[in-house]
């Protein structure tokens, strides 16, 4: 008799592929698939979708951002998360030019104590010169994998310009490490806001027009070409633009070792948001573009060309993102960790067809792979560990900020009515989530530490 058995439900991304069964987990594993099992807890799935829980591979809790803080702490984001039926979150070290990477890994992993969800790290990387190669050893030594660069940010020192980006390349390839990019060309975006006026810079609308896809798939192409040159893999996050996708697919087929993701707010929200009343609560990096943008992303998805959904969650209130007549001062960040999944489920599967198993792939497998996670994350495998989530695929429920448990009086998707909701959600085992009822202990969640 197993611990627990989810019985009954329609199970998507077994090593049988997608079947109607029971899944018997052992401790904090999966032990079994089949029918007819027996367990000590029955958790009923008949009429539902049984998915491996989805990992965020791209979350900001508790970041310090244009002199605030991201709303979600690591126990409020990470509770959200679990209601969303994600049930591994990876953040970011906060970087400093004072400080080494394994000194910004112990100081993040102190915030992440208190995480109801498992968790693990990029490791964000500031002020590069070659006399820090030893701290990317170092890091990867303490299971952090892959490192963070930006090519844009230069007021707040993160940019990395291309001589060094190509240095530090070479050591994370030299190590067969994964180096991830924010990718858009600085010089295009400094330019274009040079030029604004002073009621353009007092317009929301702007944010679009001063960060256009140009920069991004200009910044793609120089990104991959590095890495191709460098030998070591890459991943473009939060690709929102046809161009860049453009870019990303011309770059990658003389360079396979390159892989991308896109967020829930490039698919389904357009820069016309920023002409209404309250526009300003959109600001993001990148900036929202058009529908046809959108069309191309999706294509994107269904072509296999974009390997994961990811969110970059970075969340604020409505306070925090106050309308002071300069789009360039606000703090940018959406919340989506916990609507990301269902909201694609509505959206992807439903109306446009995407099949279950490329859902999970983009949600589970396809980042627990890239990140080094696979198979103890991201599969429905016995041995791995048993991180399920259970999805009502019938149930309509409608987007509120009120509704939901991020930490933030705002969401993107504020009064959108879909189709699908999680009911239930596992996590090593434990049933933390179910039917609106959240049971976990703050600081359950382990820190996956990687290797290479």
């Amino acid at each position: 008799m197993y611990d627990v058995v989810i019985k009954g439900g329609k199970i998507v991304g077994s090593p049988f592929g997608t079947i109607k069964g029971d899944i018997g987990i052992a401790g904090e594993c999966i032990a079994a698939i089949g029918y007819g099992l027996k367990g000590k807890h029955v958790v009923d799935a008949s009429g539902k979708l049984v998915l491996p829980g989805a990992i965020d591979a791209h979350v900001h809790m508790e970041l310090l951002v244009s002199g605030t803080r991201s709303s979600d702490d690591f126990a409020s984001g990470t509770k959200a998360a679990a209601c969303g039926g994600v049930t591994t979150v990876i953040d970011f070290t906060v970087g400093d030019r004072d400080s080494t990477l394994p000194e910004d890994i112990e100081s993040r992993l102190d915030e992440a104590k208190k995480s109801y969800i498992d968790y693990t790290l990029h490791a964000e990387i500031i002020g590069w010169h070659r006399s820090r190669s030893w701290e990317i050893l170092k890091a990867t030594q303490m299971g952090v994998t892959s490192f963070k660069f930006f090519t844009a940010y230069s007021s707040s020192g993160r940019r990395t310009d291309r001589g060094a980006l190509f240095d530090a390349f070479e050591t994370i390839g030299d190590l067969g490490a994964l180096a991830i990019v924010h990718a858009e060309d600085e010089e295009i975006i400094d330019h274009i806001v040079s030029s604004l006026d002073p009621s353009e810079i007092g317009d929301m609308s702007t944010l679009a027009k001063a960060r256009p896809p140009l920069c991004e798939a200009l910044a793609v192409g120089d990104v991959i070409y590095l890495a191709e040159r460098a030998n070591t893999k890459v991943h473009i996050v939060h690709l929102s633009s046809a161009l860049g996708l453009e870019a990303f697919k011309r770059a990658r087929s003389f360079y396979s070792n390159a892989t991308a993701e896109t967020c829930p707010q490039y698919l389904l929200l357009t820069k016309e948001v920023y002409e209404g009343m309250e526009g300003h609560l959109y600001s993001a990096s990148p900036a929202l573009r058009t529908s046809m943008d959108a069309q191309a992303l999706w294509e994107g998805i269904s072509s296999g060309d974009i390997s994961l959904i990811a969110t970059d969650h970075c969340p604020f209130t409505r306070e925090q993102k106050s309308w002071k007549n300069n789009f360039l001062d606000l703090p940018y960040g959406l919340p989506g960790v916990e609507t990301s999944l269902p909201l694609f489920f509505s959206e992807g599967v439903l109306k446009r067809g995407i099949s279950l198993e490329v859902m999970v792939k983009l949600f589970a497998e396809n980042p627990a792979r890239i990140y080094g996670l696979f198979p103890r994350k991201g599969a429905l495998q016995i041995g791995s560990d048993a991180d399920i989530t259970i999805l009502d695929p019938n149930q309509e429920w409608t987007i509120s900020s009120n509704n939901l448990h991020m930490n933030t009086d705002f969401s993107p998707y504020e009064g959108m009515t879909i189709k699908g909701k999680v009911c239930t959600t596992l996590s090593r085992g434990e049933v933390i989530y179910d039917n609106g009822l959240f049971k976990a202990r703050e600081g359950r969640g382990k820190f996956l530490g990687r290797s290479i």
